[in-house]
């Protein structure tokens, strides 16, 4: 395990964003999908107790796990829904419990577009009548194509939510626009294939993700944090590219956003997980070059995740400027106190295995499943504990979700 020769280091380093707000120190936990909210989307004790966990453990930034903006599509069952005051009581211990120990936080707000779980009976929706390109799902779940005015009542949603989250005590929002989910949908030359003002071009592809960013922003003011979490490259061929990409993070910049999370890859190619076709991305840090690339252009606060796992690399890429946080997800669901450990210099535990079919999209739900049952060992005051085999992971995870898509709401 590296030991950090730092005494005073780079991670310990406050962050103050353009919106006025304080990062007390550059360790961020990423999103991951808690599904701990009640089976009508509002936050439960169990959520809150998990943030409040990790905000004793000393973390600088939380982002919460995907909130769903209508309650008509999910990423999974038990995400939480907030599109009205009905649940806001609930979102504000939830933001309680976890600024409690000086953390700050901001809500992950999203739409899944075509990848909505449920309802299950029910055609998702996505900018072009473009399945998965995954067996079965290219058939069986074809999405409808969304009309202008499917367009823009999704805007105005992700306005109403980051409204409601900034009433409820969160820091700010980040709107996903990453890992394939709907703004990610509509970045992308193979899920949008519109021909009208939100598709075709690089700039019309753009425009669902401007237009919300703008509305967010004039829903929460400019007081608070407005992140984006945005794919470096789609990792398929055809797909959004890291040059695209890179044009859309300076346009983000020029529309005045506090914080950009670069991630990459999408349910059909899961490189957020480390299983990117590019061998160069399975190295400490996937995204780094992407990071290096922007940070010539740009002087926007970055935040990169994914396969960070050395204390001296992070401190590394902190201090040189090439990033502002590093963010960290899966270590999180194993140790709680993840952030103190590497303020104290000490490098991310060796990760446990987690058992694998070896088909991406597959091994992808393992690992969401396996996280989650951590989660829920944290939320009732136990320390994780490991999960061995395929079998037992199945148990811990199946008939649970089964259970969740069959009673949601």
């Amino acid at each position: 395990m590296a030991q950090s020769t730092f005494t005073n280091s780079s991670l310990q380093q406050p962050l103050k964003l353009a919106c006025g707000i304080t990062i007390p120190n550059r360790i961020a936990k990423s999103a991951m999908s808690e599904q701990l909210a009640d089976r009508h989307g509002s936050p439960t004790t169990d959520l809150q107790q998990l943030y409040a966990a990790w905000a004793r453990g000393g973390t600088g930034l939380l982002v919460t796990g995907n909130v769903m903006i209508d309650h008509r599509a999910f990423v999974e069952p038990r995400n939480v829904v907030l599109q009205d005051e009905q649940f806001l009581q609930a979102n504000k211990l939830w933001a309680q419990a976890a600024k409690a120990n000086g953390s700050k936080i901001i809500m992950q707000i999203n739409h899944p577009g075509r990848v909505a779980v449920l309802p299950l009976l029910k055609k998702p929706i996505a900018p072009s009548a473009v399945g998965l390109d995954l067996p079965a799902m290219n058939i069986i779940r074809i999405p409808r194509a969304m009309t202008e005015a499917d367009i823009l009542e999704q805007i105005k949603r992700f306005a109403t939510t980051a409204e409601l989250a900034v009433k409820a005590g969160f820091d700010g929002v980040q709107v996903h626009a990453a890992h394939g989910y709907l703004l990610s949908q509509f970045l992308s030359p193979l899920s949008n294939v519109r021909n009208d003002g939100w598709g075709g071009s690089p700039e019309n592809r753009q425009r669902m993700l401007i237009e919300t960013v703008r509305a967010v922003r004039q829903a929460i003011g400019k007081h608070k944090i407005l992140s984006v979490k945005l794919n470096s490259a789609d990792f398929q061929k055809g797909g959004l590219s890291q040059e695209e990409s890179l044009k859309i993070a300076l346009a983000l910049e020029a529309e005045g956003i506090d914080l950009l999370e670069i991630s990459g890859g999408n349910y059909e190619s899961p490189a957020q997980l480390g299983y990117a076709p590019d061998r160069s991305a399975q190295r400490d840090a996937y995204f780094i070059d992407y990071a290096t690339a922007l940070r010539k252009q740009s002087k926007l606060p970055l935040m990169l995740t994914g396969g960070l796992r050395d204390v001296d690399f992070m401190n590394h890429i902190v201090a040189n400027g090439t990033v502002d946080l590093v963010g960290l997800a899966r270590p999180f669901a194993i140790q709680p106190d993840l952030a103190k450990q590497l303020l104290a210099g000490k490098s991310v535990l060796k990760p446990a295995k987690i058992p694998a079919v070896g088909y991406k999209p597959v091994d992808a739900y393992l690992q969401l499943g396996w996280h989650a049952a951590q989660f829920r060992r944290i939320s009732s005051g136990q320390q994780p504990k490991a999960i061995k085999g395929l079998i037992r992971t199945l148990i811990a995870f199946g008939p649970r979700m089964g259970f969740n898509i069959l009673t949601q709401d």
